[in-house]
């Protein structure tokens, strides 16, 4: 038990940045290492069902948090506030 309380140090895999995690409590995304992508993504990013070979040689990356951060952003974005155009009847 106390060997999930070590420090790792480690590469993200979104943004390449060494930092340190607990290998336990990080988040991780599954990589196919011969294509580079998770199992079943396309280059296109469209999905398609994984193949079994695929799913067996995938290992799990770790996440850091700022590429965390970002992907939540990315996923909720905030709405961009505009000014409204004041439109003056008669004068047009």
């Amino acid at each position: 038990m106390a060997d999930e309380q070590m420090t790792t140090i480690g590469r993200c895999y979104g943004c390449k940045r060494t930092f340190s995690f607990i290998p336990a409590s990080v988040t991780t995304v599954t990589i196919d290492p011969e294509t580079g992508l998770p199992p079943g993504m396309t280059v296109l990013g469209t999905t398609r069902e994984p193949t079994p070979e695929a799913t067996a040689r995938s290992v799990k990356e770790p996440i850091c948090p700022d590429c965390l951060n970002k992907a939540k952003q990315f996923m909720h974005p905030t709405a961009p506030q505009f000014e409204t155009w004041q439109s003056n009847p008669g004068t047009d």
